[in-house]
């Protein structure tokens, strides 16, 4: 018997040549992904995702665990062990870019691990992203504590004293002052009481509002339902349906059996 064939990931800087359609919708998008696959070493985890986010629109990623919907966000970081297809930010393309050079595109990534340092305080971890080149202006410290009020207020605290809607208003928080139009959240409303997820969903529509594009992973789908213009559903590393938001209510049923909602 012989042994079953391994496959193995191709290296991170190759990728497959992209249509011209794909092209003139990928110079208009905020961030536009054709073909993409992606691995964890010798794990194939996405399997030719395509999606995009016009400027100015919130789309939500949703999926059970184990979708790939992280797994997205960190592909288009370059967080995985190596992606091909197209990923295009502002309309340029990040496949082969090394990691460091994506957030300056003006790409603000919030992952679900916070990275608050408890040794800091709220202020001092506030600062510790540095500004984009981006031509695009971060939003004032004014302006964001006024999203975020309770910041303003625990300023001083060290992160250990933060609560856990605290850590994560600041998690999103510091990414706004530094330049990134283009927002991946990733589970932001997760674990939270639901005061502090409104105050969320108040914030979200505000930045919206201000012309920031965001692409939003969550499972939260009545925290989700009440921000996003369109939505993706994720399954075995593939999208599976995509929804705009005048539509939920009519494929209510066909998102039940795939999300159990």
């Amino acid at each position: 018997m012989t042994a079953p064939e391994v496959l193995h990931a191709p290296s991170a800087s190759a990728h497959a040549p992209v249509s011209d359609a794909a092209l003139q919708g990928a110079a208009s998008a905020a961030l536009h992904i054709d073909k993409l696959h992606a691995w964890y070493g010798e794990s194939h985890v996405l399997h030719g995702v395509n999606l995009h986010v016009q400027p100015g629109e919130t789309v939500c990623l949703l999926g059970r665990n184990g979708a790939g919907r992280t797994t997205t966000l960190r592909a288009i970081m370059g967080l995985t062990s190596a992606r091909t297809g197209s990923i295009r930010v502002f309309g340029h393309e990040v496949i082969g870019v090394p990691r460091h050079r994506v957030a300056p595109l003006g790409v603000g990534y919030c992952p679900e691990e916070r990275g608050i340092f408890a040794s800091l305080s709220a202020h001092e971890n506030f600062l510790l992203p540095p500004e984009l080149k981006t031509g695009f202006s971060g939003l004032s410290e004014d302006e964001i504590y006024a999203l975020f009020p309770n910041l303003r207020e625990r300023a001083k605290s060290p992160g250990t004293r933060l609560s856990g809607g605290e850590q994560q208003m600041l998690a999103v928080a510091r990414i706004l002052r530094t330049g990134a139009r283009l927002l991946l959240l990733d589970e932001i409303s997760e674990g939270l009481a639901p005061v502090i997820v409104q105050a969320l969903g108040r914030a979200m529509n505000a930045l919206k509002n201000k012309g920031f594009s965001i692409l939003l992973v969550e499972q939260n789908f009545r925290f989700s339902a009440n921000l996003a213009d369109r939505f993706y559903v994720m399954e075995g590393g593939q999208i599976v349906l995509e929804i705009a938001r005048a539509d939920l209510e009519k494929n209510r049923a066909t998102l039940k059996g795939l999300l159990g909602i």
